[in-house]
């Protein structure tokens, strides 16, 4: 029985410093903290090199801080994950077919194979890849690619769904239809979401709140709480409402970078 109710991630006043191998340190985040709520969209943006990646990483238990921790309060029972990452290089396995990449993780979890392929079948259809079972990877386009790492993190059925720069690899057309796509996908899977990008109208458009870090070491310079209604549809990008936001995260990446160019002189 699932009891993943209430459920939040608190990120609690994390710092990473890197050491390289002659003793060099490198603080990469600094004194992070915020919360991922339940059913929630979080955007983080930043100058590059800000240690975006590096907290997605940490939240994921991929990475250990150098000091402070993640919390998830609420924990679940069951045996499923609380965390999935979709990477931006799609990390697919090349061998395996559309279906086969997406049951992956359910294999994982030694789940049966007819309970398998009805899950896998099920997020097919929600990220539109019917018919493209049985294709493999190099048989997709970069945007099919992506469904499929979409499909197989959600297989999981994770708390916290959590996106690297997905789309950083697309042509701007196919990103702009990837982001109704994940805004669609949200709203229908009820699920909490980080996501990671250094677009600001994406960050706007997708998300309940923005969270905006420094350049490195990143440290939370805001945190823009999102007051757009949904679901969010192209003429979204037109109202004035929206325009603000851009316009004021885009003031604070614009003058952190203006910053490293005057101690660059």
């Amino acid at each position: 029985m699932i009891t993943d109710v209430l459920m939040r991630v608190l990120i609690d006043h994390i710092s990473k410093t890197y050491t390289d191998r002659k003793g060099g340190r490198t603080e990469a985040l600094q004194d992070v903290n915020f919360a991922i709520e339940e059913n929630e969209f979080v955007v983080v943006v930043g100058p590059s090199g800000c240690g975006k990646t590096t907290l997605l990483n940490i939240i994921g238990g991929l990475l250990r801080p150098s000091s402070g921790r993640v919390i998830i309060e609420g924990g679940r029972l069951d045996s499923k994950p609380h965390t999935a990452i979709v990477f931006q290089d799609f990390a697919l396995f090349p061998w395996r077919t559309v279906l086969k990449n997406i049951v992956y993780g359910l294999e994982e979890q030694g789940l049966g194979r007819s309970e398998q392929l009805e899950i896998a079948r099920k997020y097919v259809t929600m990220v539109g890849l019917q018919g493209f079972e049985n294709k493999y990877p190099h048989q997709l386009s970069g945007g099919m690619k992506q469904r499929v790492a979409i499909a197989r993190a959600l297989a999981t059925d994770p708390w916290l769904l959590m996106m690297d720069e997905p789309f950083s690899a697309l042509d701007a057309q196919t990103r702009i239809l990837m982001q109704y796509e994940v805004s669609r996908i949200w709203e229908e899977t009820h699920k909490s979401f980080l996501y990671i990008t250094h677009h600001i109208q994406e960050a706007v458009f997708l998300g309940d709140r923005v969270v905006v870090l420094s350049r490195r070491p990143g440290k939370i310079l805001d945190i823009v709480r999102i007051d757009l209604p949904r679901p969010r549809t192209e003429k979204l990008v037109n109202e004035k409402t929206y325009l603000e936001y851009v316009n004021l995260i885009w003031g604070y990446v614009k003058d952190q970078a203006k910053e490293a160019l005057e101690e660059m002189a």
